[in-house]
């Protein structure tokens, strides 16, 4: 898997507006980029997060992604720049609602997954929620389908 240059991501933050093509490879970034950092969000990474992490992005974008690139995700330099929180929020301005609802939906599963919720990982799902600009019905599933 070669997502994890983010040059999506980075194109979206150097102003640039990303072609159709673009837009699903932000998708998939994001996905990852949110997810694998869900595992460190509580500082306490365990297998099954990681396990769980692998096997949502390979049914929700169709790719494999090994565990040692989960790992090297949760914990990537690119942060080190600018917060998740600015590149989500960025990346929400791109993203249609069902592909942020998408996102979210999977994090909660990835949350749950080792049957333990801490507060961290509640103010992480929340960060996520916020800058992805997701209203409460959005995220109980109840969104217009005209």
């Amino acid at each position: 898997m070669s997502i994890s240059n983010f040059s999506n991501i980075l194109k979206i933050f150097g102003g640039g507006e990303p072609t159709e093509e673009e837009k699903q490879e932000l998708f998939k970034e994001v996905t990852v980029m949110t997810l694998a950092r869900a595992t460190a969000s509580d500082t306490n990474i365990k297998p099954v997060e990681i396990e769980t992490v692998r096997l949502i992005i390979e049914k929700v974008i169709g790719e494999e992604i090994g565990e040692a690139e989960v790992r090297v995700q949760a914990n990537s330099k690119l942060f080190e720049t600018e917060p998740l929180e600015k590149y989500l929020t960025r990346a929400a301005r791109v993203l249609d609602v069902q592909d942020r609802i998408t996102i979210a939906e999977a994090l909660a599963e990835v949350i749950v997954s080792d049957a333990r919720i801490t507060s961290k990982e509640i103010r992480f799902f929340n960060m996520v929620a916020a800058a992805f600009n997701l209203t409460p019905a959005e995220l109980a599933g109840l969104v217009e389908n005209d």
